[in-house]
């Protein structure tokens, strides 16, 4: 019987567990602290055994203090596993000036230059392994429309900043597609980047709620993190993913996606 060992059940993790489990997959996770059916992290017995039980193994786990604690603790024992999946970011590749942006495309030298750094860890694991580069994630619970509704929704004044994303049902459709799909990296989005003053505006209007004023960002008082987000501008190709995998997103832009979460 097909086995995931999930490091870091988080929002999107946890959405392909719930898919698999729903396949007929034993699904296993660790978090920080045990509980909820999960193993506690670093429990390295515990850890251990799950690693030898697994049939695949799929990391959520983000950079630590610039490092990556899986491969830290337990690349040694991955080095056996037959699948290997890591979800990545696009935000290795920086900022490309709004430029298209492939898995072929440099990476390192932008704001996220830890994970740029975790991302080539984990491809250099070998032919087991597939990188899953995901832009910026939205789905039920975790949307503009909710940023919209608590008042907390901002539109900056940059009219060429530009980004892609991707909704967490089509990431977990690519992770599937992949199970049995060749190995290496993959982008994961939806078919047109935009503005996200355009996602905002899309979304205040299914909402029925006028849309905010242009602001600066000091006007806003963003955190510096919010200011790195808009310190870039890319366009993310997603071709790969769709001749290798026969992948295509299900929300091919922010409309079909929000469209839906509204309804759910």
């Amino acid at each position: 019987m097909p086995h995931l060992l999930i490091f870091g059940l988080g929002y999107t993790a946890g959405r392909i567990a719930e898919r698999l489990r729903g396949k007929g997959w034993v699904v296993s996770a660790t978090r920080r602290e045990a509980g909820e059916g999960a193993i506690a992290f670093n429990d390295r017995e515990a850890v251990s055994a799950a690693i030898g039980d697994a049939t695949h193994i799929l990391s959520s786990v983000p950079p630590v203090a610039d490092s990556d604690p899986v491969l830290d603790l337990y690349g040694e024992a991955l080095t056996a596993a037959p699948w290997i999946g890591y979800l990545s970011s696009t935000g290795v590749h920086g900022d490309t000036g709004g430029a298209w942006a492939d898995e072929s495309a440099p990476i390192g030298g932008g704001r996220r230059q830890a994970r740029a750094e975790a991302d080539a860890r984990w491809q250099a694991m070998g032919d087991a392994v597939r990188v899953f580069r995901l832009p910026g994630i939205y789905g039920p619970g975790r949307s503009v429309l909710d940023r919209i509704r608590a008042g907390k929704a901002h539109r900056i004044d940059l009219p060429d900043q530009i980004f892609s994303r991707v909704h967490v049902d089509d990431i977990v459709a690519g992770v599937v597609g992949a199970l049995g799909g060749p190995s290496g990296v993959y982008n994961l989005a939806d078919d047109e980047p935009a503005p996200h003053n355009d996602v905002i505006a899309y979304g205040c209007g299914l909402l029925d709620i006028k849309p905010p004023q242009f602001q600066t960002m000091d006007e806003a008082g963003l955190s510096e993190m919010a200011r790195g987000f808009y310190a870039e501008n890319r366009r993310i190709a997603n071709g790969r993913a769709k001749r290798l995998l026969g992948w295509a997103p299900r929300y091919p832009s922010y409309r079909e996606g929000l469209k839906a979460i509204l309804a759910h």
